[in-house]
């Protein structure tokens, strides 16, 4: 079937954006970039401020005086920072990648149309995103059952998988992944592991990469299972978000305490508010430098479901 020419410019006029429309699009989308820049560029302003400028003018773009304490005082504690941050960048790679393979292995099964059992355990997985299990029995579960106190799994089977993104890889193994391919496999003599690795998972890369920007997010963020299931014999496997927050703790601490020191005591001068920013600095850098990698996947994942139609 063949377009004609009036058909194709009536197509073009409908698709062309005027000029006035392209320029409001386009301040939109620099007052939201503004919105999503300007925050971080506080904060990375905050962090360089001196405790001084902070007292006498509060938090401002401008402040009075140039400071590098706080990141001076994370410099002292580089030993313990460097070892957190290994612990951190060890449990998030090695949780993004077991997780992936978790969830996106349970959404594939639950997604063949040939799975006996695909009602059943759809329904067992939904059940956990309406009514959580609580923190009591996953607690005895993890420590007592399968004994994962102090040890890196302790990091990283607890937040490995997600009913929501086992339905999300489910959805689009789905739509996405075209039944004949998987049956010509078949017919081929490969077996399902082969399928999966072979086949299902190089073609679904977009939905992979969204999962793991997700997972590798939560990792990256998370201090409160360490907090549950390391002890303080085991410093060596805090990782760097448990570290931070023990550092600030202890300085709104000493900060706190300065009155009842000695009168030639420092504590009083610990830069408290700008070390709170250049902790988020800390924290937020790495991973926003990891996200271009995932952009373009990212993006994808989020679209084609549109595209597919």
């Amino acid at each position: 079937m063949q377009i004609s020419r009036r058909d194709l410019s009536a197509m073009e006029r409908f698709n062309r954006v005027s000029i006035p429309t392209n320029i409001i699009f386009t301040l939109v989308f620099i007052v939201l970039a503004l919105m999503c820049v300007i925050p971080l560029l506080f904060v990375a302003i905050i962090s360089l401020s001196s405790s001084e400028s902070i007292q006498k003018i509060g938090y401002s773009f401008f402040p009075k005086q140039w400071s590098f304490d706080s990141y001076t005082y994370l410099w002292h504690e580089r030993r313990s920072i460097g070892s957190a941050i290994f612990v951190s960048i060890f449990v998030t790679v090695a949780g993004t990648i077991i997780g992936l393979f978790l969830n996106a292995a349970m959404g594939y099964v639950l997604s063949r149309p040939t799975f006996k059992l695909k009602k059943f355990f759809t329904i067992y997985i939904f059940i956990p995103m309406l009514f959580g299990g609580g923190l009591v029995p996953s607690y005895l579960v993890n420590t007592q059952m399968l004994h994962l106190t102090n040890t890196y799994w302790a990091l990283i089977l607890p937040l490995a998988v997600s009913s929501f993104y086992i339905i999300i890889i489910r959805t689009f193994f789905q739509t996405t992944v075209p039944d004949s391919v998987i049956e010509s496999a078949k017919i081929d003599g490969a077996s399902q592991l082969r399928i999966f690795f072979n086949i299902v998972l190089p073609i679904s890369l977009p939905v992979l990469a969204t999962i793991g920007l997700f997972l590798s997010f939560g990792y990256w963020n998370d201090w409160f299972t360490a907090l549950l299931y390391i002890q303080s014999s085991h410093q060596d496997l805090y990782p760097l978000q448990y570290v931070l927050i023990s550092i600030e703790k202890n300085m709104e601490f000493l900060s706190r305490s300065a009155q009842y020191l000695s009168a030639g005591s420092s504590t009083a001068e610990l830069p408290t508010e700008s070390m709170r920013m250049a902790i988020v600095m800390l924290v937020v850098v790495p991973i926003a430098l990891s996200y271009p990698f995932f952009q373009r996947y990212f993006i994808s994942g989020l679209t084609i479901g549109a595209v597919k139609g």
